[in-house]
C-alpha cells in the first residue's frame, strides 16, 4: 500500500471516530398560555371553526386579492432594497457556512517549484575550489495542517455556521412578509386620504356656500356680523384642514413609492381606488391553538439562534482537549529537471503535530462560561420572541372583534350627524337658532365622517397585520 493511501485511510478513520460535544438540544416550552385570550373585546370575532394547522399561512395573494394592490406588491417584492439587502445577506451566510464546512475536510494543494543555489568557491569545499551552481526541481500533492476534528470542534463550528445561515433567511422571509404588510398598509392609508380629502372639498365648498350666503344676508340687513364672521372661520378652518390633508397623501405617496422601489403611476394604481372596492380576504383563520405562531419566521429565526448558541457550546468544550494536525507531501524530486519524473524521484513527507493545552490563566473555562451565558441569553431572547408574537396575535384579535360594530356605530354617528346638520342649519334659517348651532353641527358631521374613513381603514389593516403577524407566507 502507497505511503498516501495509509495517510488517507488514517484520516477517514480517525476522523469517524471523533465525537460531538455539542450539548443535547431541547426546545424551550413556550411561555404563553395554550388558547388565545378571551373576553368581550374578542367576541365580536367571527366564531372559529375548526382549521388545519397549515391553512394559518395564507399567501399574500390569497389574502389581498385586490389588482391594483397586488400589482404594487408585486413591484415592492421585485424592486425594494431593503428585501434585495436580505436576499443578499442570505447568499452571503451561504457562503460564510461553505467556507467553515470546508474545513471538515482536508484540503489538496499541488505545487511545483525550482530553486537554485550558488556557492562561492571559497565556501564550495571542492578541489580544486571552484563555484557551484545547484538547482533543484520538486512537484508536489500534499496536504497542509489539516485538524483531526477528533473532539467535534470543527464539526461545531460548522453546526454554528449552518444555523446562522437559516436564521439569516429566516430573517429575509421575515423582511419578505413585513414588506408585503407595510405596502398594504401604507396603500391603505394613501386611499384613505384620498377619500378624506373628497369629505374636505365637499366641507369646503359646502362652507364657502354658507359664508356666501350669510355675507349677502348681512349686506341685506339680516343676520349680525358676529354670523359672517362665524362662517369665516368655519371656512378657513375646513381650508386649512384641505391643505393639511393634500400634504399628508404627497407624504403617504412618497413613502409608498420608497416602498416599491420605483415610481408610483398614480392613474393606474390609485385613480378610482376607495375602500370599499379594496379586497382582502375577510376570513382569516384563528381557530388555532397559540403554537401555530411557533411557526413564524422571526421565531424560528430566534430557535436557530438558540441553536447556534448552543453548538458554539461545543466547540469552547472542545478547547479543553488536543489538537492534533496533520501536514504530507508528496510528488517527485530532482536535481534536472529532464529527471524529475524519473524513477527514483520520489519524496514525500509526513509531519503530525500535536497541541495540548496545559496553561492559559482561565482563557478557555472563561470562554466557556461565555458560550453558556450566550445561550441562555439565546434562550430568553426566543422566550420574549414567542411572547412578543402572542401579545401581537391577541392585539390583533381583539381589534378584529370591535372594529365591525365600531364601524356599524360610526356610520349611524354620521347619519346623525348629517341630520343634525339639517336640522340646525333649518332651525337658523327660521330665526330659531344661532348660526353656532349650525357650526357646531357641522364640526361634529366632519369630524364623524373622518373617523368613518379611519375605522374602514382601521378594519382592512387589522386583516394585514393578521396576515402578518399569523406568519403570512413563511408558514406555507
Amino acid at each position: 500500500m502507497k505511503m498516501t493511501e495509509i495517510v488517507g485511510c488514517a484520516v477517514v478513520a480517525l476522523v469517524a471516530s471523533g465525537c460531538s460535544l455539542i450539548p443535547d438540544y431541547f426546545r424551550p416550552e413556550a411561555p404563553v398560555p395554550v388558547a388565545w385570550p378571551d373576553g368581550p373585546a374578542y367576541r365580536g370575532a367571527p366564531a372559529p371553526g375548526p382549521v388545519a394547522a397549515p391553512a394559518a399561512g395564507r399567501s399574500w395573494r390569497q389574502t389581498f386579492t385586490d389588482p391594483r394592490l397586488q400589482h404594487l406588491i408585486d413591484q415592492a417584492l421585485t424592486n425594494n432594497r431593503d428585501l434585495r439587502v436580505a436576499v443578499l445577506s442570505v447568499e452571503a451566510a451561504r457562503a460564510s457556512h461553505g467556507v467553515t464546512e470546508s474545513a471538515l475536510l482536508p484540503r489538496l494543494d499541488a505545487g511545483a517549484s525550482e530553486t537554485a543555489k550558488r556557492t562561492p568557491k571559497d565556501l564550495s569545499g571542492t578541489v580544486p575550489p571552484r563555484a557551484v551552481t545547484g538547482r533543484r526541481y520538486d512537484v508536489t500533492l500534499g496536504v497542509a495542517s489539516y485538524e483531526l476534528d477528533l473532539f467535534g470542534r470543527v464539526r461545531s463550528l460548522e453546526a454554528e455556521a449552518l444555523e446562522q445561515y437559516l436564521a439569516t433567511d429566516e430573517a429575509q422571509v421575515s423582511v419578505r412578509i413585513a414588506l408585503v404588510a407595510e405596502v398594504a398598509n401604507s396603500y391603505l392609508t394613501l386611499v384613505a386620504g384620498r377619500e378624506t380629502l373628497a369629505v374636505v372639498e365637499n366641507t369646503v365648498a359646502a362652507r364657502q356656500k354658507s359664508h356666501d350666503l350669510i355675507s349677502r344676508s348681512f349686506q341685506r340687513g339680516i343676520g349680525s356680523q358676529l354670523d359672517v364672521a362665524q362662517a369665516r372661520t368655519a371656512l378657513e378652518t375646513a381650508r386649512a384642514a384641505r391643505e393639511r390633508t393634500l400634504r399628508q397623501i404627497a407624504q403617504d405617496e412618497n413613502a409608498l413609492t420608497l416602498l416599491l422601489g420605483a415610481p408610483l403611476n398614480r392613474s393606474q394604481d390609485l385613480d378610482g381606488a376607495t375602500l370599499d372596492d379594496i379586497a382582502l380576504v375577510g376570513d382569516v383563520p384563528v381557530g388555532l391553538p397559540s403554537e401555530v405562531i411557533l411557526r413564524r419566521p422571526d421565531i424560528r429565526q430566534a430557535e436557530h439562534q438558540l441553536k447556534a448558541a448552543n453548538a458554539n457550546i461545543g466547540a469552547a468544550r472542545a478547547a479543553f482537549f488536543p489538537s492534533i494536525s496533520l501536514t504530507g507531501t508528496v510528488g517527485t524530486a530532482s536535481a534536472k529537471l529532464g529527471d524529475l519524473f524519473a524513477s527514483g524521484s520520489g519524496a514525500w513527507s509526513f509531519a503530525p503535530q500535536i497541541s495540548v493545552p496545559v496553561f492559559d490563566y482561565g482563557r478557555n473555562e472563561s470562554a466557556l462560561e461565555e458560550a453558556k451565558a450566550n445561550q441562555k441569553i439565546a434562550v430568553a431572547r426566543y422566550e420574549k420572541a414567542i411572547q412578543s408574537a402572542f401579545r401581537e396575535v391577541a392585539d390583533a384579535l381583539a381589534a378584529r372583534g370591535t372594529l365591525t360594530n365600531q364601524l356599524a356605530a360610526q356610520k349611524a354617528l354620521v347619519d346623525a350627524a348629517r341630520l343634525n346638520v339639517r336640522l340646525a342649519l333649518a332651525r337658523y334659517e327660521h330665526g330659531v337658532d344661532s348660526y353656532l348651532a349650525t357650526l357646531d353641527a357641522q364640526r361634529s358631521l366632519f369630524s364623524a365622517q373622518e373617523d368613518e374613513i379611519t375605522v374602514r381603514a382601521g378594519r382592512l389593516a387589522n386583516l394585514v397585520t393578521l396576515y402578518k403577524v399569523l406568519g403570512g407566507d413563511g408558514q406555507e
